[in-house]
């Protein structure tokens, strides 16, 4: 009978330890944040068939969401079922109906597989959303965010759940660019990060995986690089017209550092680089540039006010 027993136990054991090995298939996903970042990464969940609840502060900011969304679907539509306009109809109809609004996180949390943060760029800000969430997501609830600059695993450290924490960084235009990357912190489990990259596929998605490290793979690499021309035209060594088209021509990229600056946002960038600076101040790829502090003081941002680089009409 003892044998029988302990034969028993070891079974239900080896049972449970599989059922706890088993990757969280995602279904129910909640986006936090109706910016144009969650508002699409809400769009393409629910396009591929995803429950989704997008969530922010008020009804207006959700409502310029979804007229974003539909106004996306329409393009997508277009390109995608440019010879069965009656389909494109229907899958518009499809992935709306996937999709709803809430004001209110803690209450939408509840029932949900994934929480996607996509907010402003505040760690403080960041980490009390976690904070509060965590206490009314299920046990089994996967958090990530999509910050492009700030550390996981800071954020993780808000919440008890730092194993079933991840980064989820997606790019603009969400339902356009095809790279998602994956962050696995110290602290999140292979379950976890496998669940990740099965819900990046699912959502039509390539992703990559990388360690949490400042600015992940893209912009460890991008935004040095348009620092460092920002530092050749503060040497006077060549224009920012003369860097931009070399860029352009000579390494074959859609547009040059400076044009790429203005469009991103020169407070942006500030914010990313001084953040880094912070981190390591050493690092001389990570130091701050008068010139674009200059600038930033003067609230020429980029495209978005009118100059930045350059001018814009």
């Amino acid at each position: 009978m003892a044998f029988a027993t302990r034969h028993f136990v070891r079974a239900a054991s080896s049972a449970a330890a599989t059922a706890a090995a088993k990757k969280l298939i995602v279904k129910h996903v909640t986006v936090i944040g109706g910016g144009l970042m969650g508002a699409g990464i809400a769009q393409v969940a629910a396009a591929s068939g995803h429950t989704v609840v997008l969530v922010d502060q008020s009804d207006e900011i959700l409502k310029k969401s979804t007229k974003g969304i539909e106004e996306s679907l329409k393009r997508v539509t277009k390109k995608k079922f440019a010879d069965k306009p009656e389909a494109g109809v229907e899958f518009i109809e499809k992935t709306l109906k996937n999709l709803t609004t809430s004001t209110d996180a803690v209450a939408v949390v509840h029932s949900t597989d994934l929480v996607i943060e996509a907010i402003v760029e505040n760690q403080e800000i960041k980490n009390e959303l976690f904070k509060r969430l965590d206490k009314f997501a299920p046990e089994h609830t996967i958090f990530a965010s999509n910050t492009s600059s700030l550390q996981i695993t800071q954020l993780a450290n808000s919440t008890t759940r730092q194993d079933r924490f991840g980064g989820l960084h997606f790019f603009n235009p969400v339902p356009m660019m095809k790279l998602v990357e994956v962050i696995k912190t110290p602290m999140t489990s292979q379950k976890t990060f496998e669940s990740l990259v099965d819900f990046s596929k699912a959502v039509g998605k390539s992703p990559v995986s990388c360690k949490d490290t400042p600015g992940f793979i893209v912009n460890r690499l991008l935004v040095p690089y348009m620092m460092e021309a920002v530092r050749l035209f503060e040497r006077g060594d060549a224009s920012k017209e003369d860097i931009d088209v070399a860029m352009k021509l000579g390494a074959g990229y859609p547009m040059g550092p400076f044009e790429l600056l203005d469009y991103v946002g020169l407070d942006t960038s500030k914010y990313i680089i001084d953040g880094w600076h912070s981190l390591e101040p050493n690092n001389p790829l990570f130091a701050p540039s008068p010139l674009l502090n200059k600038l930033v003081e003067e609230k020429k941002l980029g495209k978005k006010t009118g100059e930045g680089f350059y001018k814009y009409k």
